[in-house]
């Protein structure tokens, strides 16, 4: 099976296929709590796909096991006979595993030892054998692992490809995280969101990709279980199918980045390639650079307890990745563009997810405006596409793509494209947890289309609407001045030291002035006429960037008219007496 067949996603009942393995959580029931049966559910899903995967070619395995064994480096020889990267030298099936139930403990964990070295890492961030021990004491394991072999629960990459699988995942991973409350950031990113990113990143190369052919490098730095790395790779294998396509990825929880490498190891790519650890304190590419970054990092969530490292990079400078400036602790989104724009390549492109604070937190000389005039004056800020709202499972909030390119189109360049894709949304006939809306394949063209054709225009389809606006770089920018006003005596007279009229602390103000705005004709013009006495102290004066969306697209909406109000009101009191005379057969008078 080549890389290719490996990927498009075939006709298959995804739905089905991940009720079924969640429906096995029932045998966990008194054993794990509810939300606990993905760390169960999960590991167990990995390690049946590894093991339909392997069964095709197991005998050749176990011929090659034999007649190898003696020789000090075996594992080529092993990979050829399974046809994948890894293997089982294992006796053991999940078949012979049942026909044993007396011994299922020790032979499962047999069984399990008999997997390569690059899976072992997987069933170690799983933890296992923890689970297999507490499965065993309760007389659960048997019944899972019977589960897990019934005849619709197989799950071999012949039948069921890397984009099915992560459909499969995506909707476990979803079940499991809706079992509790995460926290608003750390939530699972659709694949509607997925595929609007990977089409926005690659749109407008496309003809040159499929002339002169793919070799491109991906980066997630908050891969999850991988499947904006593998939506990527879809969409690159889809315009060259012998596409040289290289992902990399980093994930902090255990379970999360075990499903990601272990996708990688059934695929077949690099599994070294798929890093476990905090992207902030612990970088594991660095050095490296990619072609496209695409990401959805935490949202609103503290870094605290990740200060001293990240300063200590902070304090590195240029050297380091967050040289510029740092948020606020208790917001560290911003953190991850910075080490996203560090791992691009200088004709790199990234897209990543933020929510609205990334816009505009953060006074003139704070270190969210110094990230975006850092971002602003390089000319890498491409785009801001605003997302429909409720389009994520475990968050309504209102989010937002950033589109950033190290070399941009000539056309482009100086200018930032703000998209209010909000209303350009399908309406789910069944909400899942919070996302209660689609990007449909008709609505994500259309916001593709807007960001190709790069104008000040509206776009309607089927009555939805979406505005497309260009600014010029300089345009976010403002010079934020402390106004001063004098301090006076008691007579009123202005108080002088060293021939200059000392200000009173408590009449200073600040002005945001528009960097298109000269500071002097500003002043003379807003601010002297109406307080005749004020001066700008320049010295304090500092440049700050932030990006008002909302203001940007704000549409005014004429107020009701009082008489119209008045005629609802007295509709509505007229029903009112209406419900009331016939739940109670009495009549009832209304004043005018």
């Amino acid at each position: 099976m080549n890389t290719i067949d490996r990927n498009i996603q075939t006709n298959f009942n995804v739905q089905e296929k991940s009720a079924l393995i969640w429906n096995i959580a029932d045998i966990l029931r008194g054993v794990y709590k509810p939300h606990e049966y993905g760390e169960v559910i999960l590991p167990m899903t990995v390690i049946k796909r590894f093991h339909d995967t392997l069964l095709p070619t197991r005998d050749l395995v176990m011929e090659a096991s034999e007649k190898y064994s003696n020789f000090a480096v075996k594992e080529g020889f092993l990979q050829r006979a399974s046809g994948y990267i890894f293997y089982n030298t294992s006796k053991y099936t999940f078949e012979s595993l049942l026909a044993d139930s007396e011994h299922i403990e020790d032979n499962f964990r047999a069984y399990l030892n008999g997997f390569s070295e690059n899976v072992q890492d997987v069933l170690i961030n799983f933890e296992m054998d923890n689970h297999i021990t507490k499965l065993a004491k309760n007389g659960k394991l048997f019944h899972v692992i019977q589960e897990f072999n019934s005849a619709k629960g197989y799950m071999g990459a012949d039948k069921i490809t890397s984009t099915d699988m992560g459909y499969v995942f995506e909707d476990l991973v979803k079940r499991f995280s809706e079992s509790y409350n995460e926290e608003a950031g750390a939530h699972f990113t659709s694949r509607d969101i997925i595929y609007l990113m990977t089409d926005i990143l690659l749109s407008e190369e496309k003809e040159d990709l499929i002339e002169e052919g793919v070799v491109k490098t991906v980066y997630d730095q908050t891969m999850g279980t991988s499947q904006m790395l593998g939506a990527m790779e879809e969409r690159l294998n889809l315009l060259d199918s012998e596409a040289e396509v290289t992902t990399f990825g980093q994930e902090l929880n255990a379970q999360t980045y075990a499903i990601a490498k272990a996708d990688m190891i059934i695929k077949g790519g690099n599994p070294e390639n798929m890093k476990h650890g905090n992207t902030l304190t612990d970088d594991k590419f660095d050095g490296y650079t990619f072609d496209y970054c695409i990401s959805n990092p935490p949202f609103g969530i503290d870094w605290n307890s990740e200060y001293k490292a990240v300063k200590t990079e902070h304090d590195k400078g240029d050297a380091g990745r967050f040289g510029i400036g740092l948020p606020k602790k208790s917001d560290g989104q911003l953190l991850f563009m910075l080490n996203g724009i560090k791992k691009l390549k200088d004709t790199g492109k990234m897209a990543i997810v933020h929510n609205g604070s990334s816009l505009f937190s953060g006074a003139a000389g704070s270190g969210e405006s110094e990230i975006r005039r850092y971002i602003i004056e390089n000319d890498w800020l491409d785009a801001v596409i605003q997302l429909p709202g409720d389009s994520f499972y475990n968050t309504g909030i209102t989010t937002y793509v950033w589109i950033l390119s190290k070399e941009k189109a000539s056309h482009r360049e100086g200018k930032v494209q703000l998209i209010d894709a909000s209303k350009m949304f399908e309406k789910r006939r069944k909400a899942i947890g919070s996302k209660r809306n689609d990007i449909s394949d008709e609505c994500r063209e259309v916001i593709v289309q807007a960001y190709g054709d790069f104008q000040n225009k509206d776009y309607i389809l089927n009555e939805k609407t979406l505005e497309s606006k260009i600014l010029e770089n300089v345009e976010f920018g403002y010079n934020k001045v402390i106004v001063e006003s004098p301090a006076k005596d008691e007579e009123g007279n202005i108080l002088v030291k060293k021939g200059n009229p000392t200000p009173d602390s408590t009449l200073r103000d600040t002005e945001d002035i528009p960097l298109t705005e000269d500071i002097d004709l500003y002043f003379e013009r807003e601010i002297k006429p109406f307080n005749t006495e004020s001066w700008i102290d320049k010295k304090k004066t500092k440049v700050g960037y932030d990006i008002p969306f909302t203001r940007l697209f704000y549409k005014y909406e004429k107020p009701e008219k009082t008489e119209d109000i008045a005629l609802r009101i007295k509709s509505l009191e007229e029903n009112i007496v209406k419900s009331f005379e016939a739940l109670s057969g009495q009549g009832v008078e209304i004043d005018d």
